[in-house]
């Protein structure tokens, strides 16, 4: 299976006064096309760190990162921000999701960004919200929806623009054990239905769900 992701010694500086700080530390991996992969590491590893290069929001010190062959970090800003808009999906723990829109506009919201228009988005953006479940609650503000319902938003707007790689930080991290299970259970069916799904968390359980674990310590990868 050829690989979605291939990152090749991959390094992260931050300069604090005098001092250097290695936020990621010679990173190298494959992730196929479909995978379910889950990255697990104490505080300060470099977990988010690894996930906003992942999502072309942040720029290695060096290194190099092919997104389905394409090398990301010499292309310019107007095309990393299409990678970013329509091959890669996110999804955050505290939904980040505009308290005055209702589900359906907060999940229309990244096809208005897309640089070739389409003909009708609302239909759009209405197949995604009842592909998670939330057929019923489109016209419901966020504040009129529990947080399990608020996160099956922000998976919708995640995949509204049939991404390539879905990226999960923390995403069941604000939820109780059962509202946790049903979204696991939801990118579970996604990557089913052939996503590629990379989850940041700290929980042995939530990483138990997926494939394989990444773990990172210090800024390196010391399980894979």
């Amino acid at each position: 299976m050829r690989s979605l992701v291939t990152l090749d010694h991959i390094h992260k500086q931050h300069r604090l006064g005098d001092q250097i700080v290695h936020a990621l530390l010679d990173v190298s991996l494959k992730i196929d096309r479909g995978e379910f992969v889950a990255i697990m590491g104490p505080s300060g590893s470099g977990k988010s760190t690894l996930l906003s290069i992942l999502g072309c929001l942040d720029h290695p010190s060096r290194g190099r990162y092919l997104l389905d062959d394409e090398d990301v970090f010499v292309q310019s800003k107007v095309r990393l921000s299409e990678l970013r808009n329509r091959r890669i999906g996110f999804i955050f723990q505290n939904f980040n999701l505009l308290p005055r829109l209702t589900a359906l506009e907060n999940v229309g919201l990244p096809l208005f960004y897309r640089r070739e228009p389409l003909r009708n988005p609302t239909a759009r953006a209405r197949a995604a919200l009842e592909q998670v479940g939330l057929g019923g609650r489109m016209h419901h503000v966020p504040a009129q929806l529990s947080g399990g319902e608020q996160q099956r938003v922000a998976v919708a707007r995640a995949i509204v623009n049939g991404p390539d790689l879905l990226l999960a930080d923390e995403p069941t991290g604000a939820l109780d054990t059962s509202t946790r299970d049903a979204i696991l259970a939801l990118l579970g069916e996604l990557q089913c239905a052939g996503l590629t799904v990379v989850l940041v968390t700290h929980d042995s359980e939530v990483a138990a769900c997926a494939w394989r674990t990444i773990r990172l310590r210090d800024g390196a990868i010391v399980g894979n």
